[in-house]
Order: structure tokens, then C-alpha cells, then sequence
């Protein structure tokens, strides 16, 4: 697939960064852009705001991770569209205020 779609892996990143700059996060070096919330009821409450909008998410928290960095793990994939980009952008706004995080 790579040696026949070459521009997957950018597309990837790009679709990464531009999660990571909605969530206000660093920028990763990988498809994974996690989202630190604290507690896991908040976490567990974003994540499910998320899919109620449409925005599939991973949720993590103890003991997968230590105890108050509950997080979001949004995943880039390189067959984002714009469309796509532009709702998790509204809906991780959204979140985010709803979290207390903005």
C-alpha cells in the first residue's frame, strides 16, 4: 500500500497535527494525539459527549495510565477529509469547555 499510496504516512501526520492543534496539544510524531482530562469521570463524560456528536474516541484512565492523567486518545487516520477534521474540531471544542480544559 505505502509503494502504491506514498502520501499516506504525511496525511497522517497532518490529520495528527491538526487534531493536536484543536485539542491544544503538542504536536505527535504519530498517529495517536492523547488528551489529558485529570479524573476519570471527566474523561469517561468527554469520551461519551464525543460519540453522542459523532467523534469516536479512545478513553483511558487508572490503571492504564496513573492516577489523575485520564485522557482522550484521539487516532489520526490518513482517510480524513476536511468534513472530518472540521467536525472533531467543533466537537473537541466543545468538550474541552465542557471538561473545564478551556
Amino acid at each position: 500500500m505505502l509503494r502504491a499510496e506514498p502520501e499516506r504516512p504525511g496525511a497522517v501526520l497532518r490529520a495528527a497535527a491538526a487534531l493536536a492543534a484543536a485539542a491544544g496539544v503538542p504536536v505527535p510524531e504519530s498517529a495517536v494525539v492523547p488528551v489529558v482530562l485529570g479524573e476519570p469521570e471527566v474523561a469517561l463524560a468527554a469520551a461519551a459527549r464525543c460519540a453522542r456528536a459523532g467523534v469516536r474516541v479512545g478513553c483511558f484512565r487508572p490503571p492504564s495510565v496513573p492516577p489523575g492523567t485520564s485522557r482522550l486518545r484521539l487516532t489520526a487516520r490518513a482517510d480524513l477529509t476536511a468534513a472530518d477534521l472540521d467536525l472533531a474540531r467543533s466537537v473537541l471544542a466543545d468538550v474541552l469547555a465542557f471538561a473545564g480544559v478551556r
